[in-house]
């Protein structure tokens, strides 16, 4: 044990080091390939260790891109609520107000009630929107029947399983 180490003498304290003799072997290449591994085993991956890495990736897409793709489809029927809450309740408000339905979705623009007609988030467009003209009177003092409601333009199905042109 004592020709292993050597001594070096420090002001009194004594430390060992391990020698330089041992240490001056060949050092060995081990690989995770194989015992006789080449020097370019070293810089690759093998092609199970890539397929199965792909195959990895694979299932993981399969599992996220269905639910991103119905996240998109709930974000969508959510502004389109929306929508249709805020144009409806502007609908009333003007009727009310100036005693006599909107003609078209552009007279609540034009009124100042909303600022832009919306986007139908399903057919991408501000001309798709569906309106309902009645002849019923809202107000005792209403002098003229117009649009009543509004609903999308889309031909689509809910997730839910209803029409969008139905909400």
């Amino acid at each position: 044990m004592e020709k292993l180490f050597r001594r070096i003498a420090v002001p009194s304290t004594v430390y060992r080091v391990p020698s330089m003799r041992r240490q001056s072997q060949a050092s060995v290449v081990v690989t995770r390939n194989s015992v006789l591994a080449t020097r370019y085993s070293v810089l690759g991956f093998t092609l199970i260790e890539l397929m199965i890495v792909i195959t990895i990736i694979m299932i993981l897409a399969a599992i996220s891109i269905p639910i991103y793709i119905n996240s998109i489809v709930h974000a969508r029927e959510a502004v389109l609520r929306d929508d249709l809450f805020t144009m409806r309740s502007c609908i009333d408000q003007y009727t009310l107000d100036k005693q006599k339905a909107p003609q078209s979705l552009q007279d609540l623009v034009s009124a100042g009630y909303l600022r832009s007609l919306p986007k139908d988030p399903f057919t991408d467009s501000t001309d798709s929107w569906q309106t309902t003209t009645d002849d019923t009177l809202m107000d005792p003092s209403q002098t003229q029947p117009g649009i009543t409601d509004v609903h999308s333009g889309s031909n689509a199905v809910s997730s839910d399983g209803t029409a969008y042109s139905s909400w």
